[in-house]
């Protein structure tokens, strides 16, 4: 009986979900108008697995997608795939479409809770919206996401499109989003960023 009791405490340990990265975005990560294997998780999911690591990653990105999009989709995707580790890239287009920031904020403190109640820890990053959308409102969506890291003790992944802007080739005509050929730039940028938070 003892055995059967440790087995079951070992099989639900969430030690066994550790070699899995969800990746919760919108066109950002899911591939913008390139294939699926061109888009940055897949080139993570390749490097790590070039390295020897044991991580499989998953992207449940959609283009378009908002962070009540998010909520929606992340109870059943936590469910499937039990991974240890959530990295939220939401919240660009509730910005574009001009919602509250606080709006924002909170639907995204959801988004993190759910993922901790799940034994899941989250990495959250950091987003930028156009200069276009005036001081005021940029400044109060952008503290959205460093007060939520602060608060939560979260990582904060800087935005990964920031150091691509200017470069040549590196954003499509919309300055929006990156080429295919900036992916596997931020694979790089991603990738240096999570192995500290990943289980040897």
């Amino acid at each position: 009986m003892l055995r059967i009791l440790v087995l079951l405490i070992w099989l639900l340990s969430p030690a066994l979900w550790a070699n899995t990265l969800l990746v919760l975005g919108d066109s950002l990560s899911a591939g913008y108008r390139m294939r699926a294997e061109q888009a940055w998780p897949h080139l993570l999911a390749e490097q790590w697995q070039q390295e020897g690591r044991q991580i499989t990653v998953v992207n449940a990105s959609v283009s378009g997608d908002t962070t009540q999009g998010g909520l929606q989709r992340l109870p059943p995707l936590l469910q499937r795939h039990r991974p240890s580790l959530v990295l939220l890239e939401l919240g660009g287009n509730d910005g574009l479409r001009g919602l509250p920031p606080r709006l924002i904020e909170r639907n995204l403190e959801r988004l993190i809770a759910l993922a901790n109640e799940a034994g899941a820890r989250v990495i959250l990053t950091d987003i930028q919206l156009p200069p276009n959308y005036g001081q005021r409102y940029l400044q109060q969506f952008e503290g959205v996401f460093s007060r939520l890291a602060d608060q939560h003790d979260v990582p904060l992944l800087p935005f990964f499109v920031a150091p691509l802007i200017g470069q040549s080739g590196m954003m499509m005509d919309d300055g929006i989003h990156p080429t295919a050929a900036a992916q596997p730039l931020i694979a790089q940028q991603v990738s240096a960023f999570l192995t500290p938070y990943l289980t040897p």
